[in-house]
């Protein structure tokens, strides 16, 4: 029996909740039997005996009924594996509870971002304590970035990583080349339809692509920090640049780009027949290799289901073998 803790219990805690109820028979079919033993967060917590439904209930109707917290749970509860769906915090807090877990000799599968700051450390961890650290739904939603880059690719010398990592700019971007409309109505915009945050600073100063590509970078063998960074937003980019850039064959597009020499995340021409000139919340990803060539993978970026089918898809692949 695989015992999960899933920490963090907001859209992607309750949309892991969701799937492994929905799919249990299925993922049961692939990795065996589970039981989740606790879920916390903020609110609160739900530990021993208790059905997935009742929790979401539970926490939708204003939080979790236990008075534990989250690193309670994560310190004493009996667990196989962490989900750790917390908020991205870019210090040491942000990936407390991961430390904890592995420190005790749990497995940790993570969407939380916040692991750019000490990610080869993480990883040192989990090797140390025989576990493992999954991260594939930091990046690139639904996307399997990292196991391509991981397991497909693993034999190859990855030269440069090209690519659109943040929906929210894509669509603001998408929107201002098809209509012709200022940035800040398409964000007013794209914020009434929940596309773009209520404070969009992190999206369009281009600070969550470079976070992803500081993740990417690591997974790869760059030592990367986000200070290594040099990153420039879309906030001034004006209808006028892309009318001038489409007379041209061009459109514009936040793009993130690491190699040895350099991680930039900034606007810049894209071809418009090119396969990163897609459009809306995609993300995209280009690979540059010495031997298996060119590779382009696209998909939803992001999204309550695309980032918990990223995390079922850590949980089969740490279980697989069984």
């Amino acid at each position: 029996m695989i015992k999960i803790a899933i920490i963090g219990f907001g859209t992607v805690g309750q949309g892991v909740a969701e799937l492994l109820a929905r799919k249990r028979d299925e993922i049961e079919k692939k990795i065996g039997r589970f039981k989740v033993v606790a879920v916390a967060d903020l609110t609160g917590a739900m530990t021993g005996e208790f059905r997935l439904e009742e929790a979401i209930e539970h926490r939708r109707k204003g939080g979790l009924p236990e008075k534990k917290s989250a690193m309670e749970i994560a310190e004493n509860e009996d667990y196989d594996v962490m989900i750790e769906v917390t908020t991205t915090r870019l210090d040491e807090e942000g990936i407390a509870y991961m430390k904890v877990a592995l420190e005790r000799g749990a497995s940790v599968i993570t969407s939380n971002k916040s692991i750019a700051v000490a990610l080869m450390d993480l990883l040192r961890l989990a090797e140390r304590k025989n576990v493992k650290l999954l991260y594939e739904a930091t990046v690139g939603g639904a996307m399997p970035v990292i196991k391509l880059l991981n397991s497909y690719l693993a034999f190859c010398e990855i030269r440069s990583l090209k690519g659109i990592l943040n929906g929210t700019c894509n669509y603001i971007l998408t929107r201002m080349e098809e209509e012709g409309l200022p940035y800040n109505q398409v964000l007013s915009e794209a914020q009434e339809m929940g596309i773009a945050e209520a404070n969009p600073t992190a999206d369009v100063e281009g600070i969550d692509a470079a976070i992803k590509l500081v993740i990417l970078a690591n997974t790869i063998g760059y030592p990367a920090k986000f200070e290594d960074v040099k990153r420039e937003g879309i906030t001034k980019i004006t209808p006028q640049a892309f009318k001038v850039a489409m007379q041209k064959g061009y459109t514009i597009r936040l793009i993130a780009e690491a190699s040895k020499k350099s991680l930039r995340v900034s606007p810049r021409l894209v071809k418009l027949n090119s396969l990163l000139a897609i459009k809306g919340t995609l993300n995209a990803l280009m690979i540059q290799t010495d031997t298996a060539g060119e590779i382009f993978v696209a998909g939803r970026g992001a999204g309550k289901y695309e980032t918990a089918s990223a995390i079922l898809s850590d949980l089969y692949e740490l279980y697989r073998d069984r």
